[in-house]
């Protein structure tokens, strides 16, 4: 009986976690939200430095790099023209390619970047609560067991004991 109520819940945890990695829930955040002002450190931060050390824009820690500042610079260009966010990023991802966004598009192929760890985890919690529910149960199926069934007389019992008191005399 509560088989089915836990593979409902599961199924629902995994459906709300699929809809709201897969952004289909983002257009109701906007809107709720409601248009966010453009800022220097956030489009820095939705950029990867293309120097190699592997951390957004405003995070590279290189004094002089190669990359980050003359994509900062680039950044105030596109804001001094009046730019949304979408548009400077369309401009970064047009020109340099998407490896140069810090996190994967919502969209197309990239969707898998998104979902799959959500769905890992809700697998292996799936797993884990399955596996408790199994083993709980034989413990107490096999605990009533021992104690409903008296010890069975083993026909080995006689030859044992018969061993036994020869190898004292």
């Amino acid at each position: 009986m509560r088989k089915p109520v836990l593979w409902r819940v599961s199924l629902v945890v995994f459906l709300c976690a699929g809809a709201f990695a897969s952004g289909a829930l983002a257009p109701q955040v906007k809107r709720v939200l409601g248009a966010a002002t453009v800022s220097f450190q956030d489009i820095e931060e939705s950029l990867t430095c293309q120097c190699g050390c592997g951390l957004t824009v405003h995070s590279c820690n290189h004094l002089q790099c190669g990359s980050a500042i003359p994509l900062r610079e680039e950044i105030r260009a596109q804001m001094s023209l009046g730019n949304s966010r979408e548009q400077i990023l369309a401009h970064f991802k047009a020109k340099y390619g998407e490896k140069i966004l810090s996190a994967p598009t919502t969209s197309g192929f990239n969707i898998l970047a998104w979902v799959t760890p959500f769905a890992l985890v809700a697998l292996g919690g799936l797993f884990v609560g399955i596996t408790i529910m199994r083993w709980s149960a034989r413990s107490h199926d096999s605990a009533h067991a021992v104690a409903s069934a008296p010890p069975a007389a083993s026909p080995y019992d006689k030859v044992l004991e018969k061993e036994l008191k020869d190898f004292e005399e």
